[in-house]
């Protein structure tokens, strides 16, 4: 290693280093395969051509591009651009050799993305989202101008599939108003470029018991009507399969070689030709996958290192590709061939500390948390409590430089998938709905006593950190648990939830208007008890807050009215502003708003080791 690299920390390398997305290959043309790199500094996206090994960067643009498709044939690359990084954009499309871009649906004004299916055909539909019109969906037949209206929806939805032949268009939609309650509806596209509905799948329940059920995509075989979709109803999302044209629905009994029932959640796709499945199973922060017999049931473990599987495509050759990573080793794309089918270029980033599992009983039953100590040294520690955003998503076995940072600054990392998280079962993802913000923090505070009892935490520099719902949910037990917590540092969060609602794209507001019973003039009091500002008297430490500009999510205007109250009374804070939306894209961006969240917490706790 050179000088000049050697100089550079452990935690910035693990930032800069080169990573890429599991590819995602055109159906017709299995050669032809889209990735997300940051290798030039900022994620965008590639097309890669495998049977020449020829790779090339596709998207340029300020603030980073993630959201792609590519056309069965293999001939278009399909991306969202939304300037701004505000997620509000057109689709523009690129041959898949090179060449100008060009506005792939002309006629459609910008909006928030609800969904995209491509043809084999050549159809297109576009689902699209505003906060003045609700879910519109738009059909364009091959050969044809413009693309039409087909559906419009106040409450939101979007495009699932389209069949293998184009006949069919899949709808997710939540028309019932419970973001949390979505339902499929199936469509067959008429001669003149019309829908017509043919068919329903809807989990009929109140609100106290929330099901859903979504589309995993169908079958791809020409003619066949039989859609692979997830559902809840043995409570917790697994797959099954329904034929549109019969109504049948087949259940899967997924046991493995014991014939033990899978725990956790549950999720597949088709394998080409359509006698077989893949199967995710997402389990206690970890992963695995499986496949699946049609013809006679029979589960197979797919052999993968312990740790997650980020993401996984069955080839038609038979092998089946996956991006791995655990806490301890960094990501890549591997083959049950045996081989690293893909890793991005230039040096492996340096590992991390792998990560103990720890059990805490809390108030609705066992909290899993995710503790990373430091190499060699003894506790109790300075320690950063890193809470998960989503609600409903989890901390797992994964690389993640944010933590492995932390580690080499001298602290512990805890990670709690407290009440609300995915792959425990749906009622402790589903029991955030009760009340919100306060259950987790509720989880949280259980761990944070273990983790003070136990010797790991130093109880006088605890720091609650996140982004996000876990930005939220920081401000949030800053102000309900003062006693708690040492520091604060917020990214793009939640501060002041009735003027946030006001502001955020029409989806979350629906998902809001689920999880609290409906909106803040009907419930007014269910959203002032889980608003930060709420208690923004009770803070008693510093506090660090970042946020985009032109976030959609969790809008600045909501922020400013928290940080403008901090500073009326008095309270001391930091905050940093970008020009970007929810996050950034930009590798050199992370790292400054990192660098000035472990600067903020180092000041304050003087705790820092320095970078190892």
């Amino acid at each position: 290693m050179s000088e000049e690299k050697s100089a550079v920390p452990a935690w910035e390398q693990r930032f800069r280093a080169a990573r890429v997305s599991l590819p995602d290959w055109a159906e017709d043309a299995p050669d032809r395969a889209l990735y997300v790199s940051n290798a030039t500094g900022t994620y965008e996206v590639y097309a890669w051509d495998r049977a020449t090994g020829a790779h090339r960067r596709v998207t340029d643009r300020p603030n980073g591009t993630t959201d792609a498709e590519l056309s069965p044939d293999g001939a278009w690359v399909w991306w969202f651009d939304d300037q701004d990084g505000d997620e509000f954009g057109v689709w523009r499309r690129q041959p898949f050799t090179g060449g100008p871009d060009e506005e792939a649906v002309p006629g459609l004004a910008a909006s928030y993305s609800a969904g995209l299916a491509l043809g084999r055909d050549g159809t297109v539909v576009v689902g699209r989202s505003t906060d003045e019109h609700g879910t519109t969906l738009h059909l364009r037949r091959p050969g044809a101008a413009e693309a039409l209206e087909v559906y419009r929806h106040e409450e939101y939805g979007g495009v699932a599939d389209l069949s293998h032949d184009a006949s069919l268009l899949a709808v997710d939609h939540t028309e019932h108003g419970d973001a949390m309650h979505s339902a499929l509806r199936v469509y067959r596209i008429t001669a003149d470029g019309g829908i017509e509905p043919v068919a329903e799948l809807d989990e009929v329940t109140g609100r106290d018991d929330p099901r859903g059920v979504a589309c995993l995509g169908f079958a791809p075989v020409e003619g066949d009507t039989r859609m692979l979709v997830a559902h809840q109803r043995t409570g917790r999302w697994e797959p099954m399969i329904w034929d549109v044209a019969t109504g049948a629905e087949t259940a899967l009994p997924l046991r493995d070689e014991q014939g033990r029932e899978l725990p956790g959640d549950v999720s597949a796709q088709w394998r080409p030709g359509a006698a077989e499945l893949l199967v995710e199973h997402e389990y206690e922060a970890r992963s695995e996958l499986f496949s699946y017999s049609l013809a006679d049931g029979r589960l197979t473990r797919v052999d993968t290192p312990r740790g997650t599987v980020g993401g996984a495509t069955a080839r038609p050759d038979g092998t089946v590709e996956y991006l791995w990573s655990s806490a301890a080793e960094p990501s890549a794309v591997r083959s049950t061939a045996g081989t690293v089918v893909l890793r991005a270029p230039g040096a492996v980033p340096p590992g991390s500390v792998p990560v103990e599992d720890v059990w805490v009983d809390g108030p609705g039953g066992r909290v899993h948390a995710l503790v990373q100590r430091l190499a060699g040294g003894q506790g109790p520690y300075p320690t950063v409590f890193e809470v998960h955003g989503g609600p409903t998503h989890h901390d797992s076995d994964s690389f993640a430089a944010g933590p492995a940072a932390w580690l080499d600054h001298g602290y512990a990392v805890v990670r709690v998938n407290y009440r609300g998280s995915t792959g425990y079962g749906q009622a402790w993802t589903d029991a955030l709905r009760e009340r919100i913000g306060l259950i987790e923090l509720e989880d949280i505070a259980a761990v944070r006593a273990w983790a003070v009892e136990s010797g790991l935490a130093d109880p006088d520099r605890v720091v609650l950190s996140g982004g996000s719902w876990g930005g939220f949910l920081t401000l949030l037990g800053l102000g309900v648990q003062p006693e708690l917590w040492s520091l604060g540092v917020a990214a793009v969060p939640v501060a002041d939830y009735h003027t946030a609602y006001a502001d955020e794209m029409e989806a979350l507001k629906s998902l809001d208007r689920t999880l609290f019973g409906g909106t803040p003039e009907e419930v007014p009091e269910r959203y002032t008890a889980s608003s930060p500002l709420t208690y923004v008297e009770r803070v008693r430490v510093p506090v660090y807050v970042s946020a985009g500009v032109n976030d959609p999510r969790c809008p600045i205007r909501q922020i400013d009215n928290y940080v403008e109250r901090l500073a009326a009374l008095g309270k001391p804070h930091e905050v940093y502003r970008y020009e970007a939306g929810h996050g950034s894209l930009v590798v050199e961006e992370r790292i400054k708003q990192l660098r000035l969240e472990i600067d903020f917490v180092r000041r304050h706790l003087e705790a820092d080791r320095g970078p190892v």
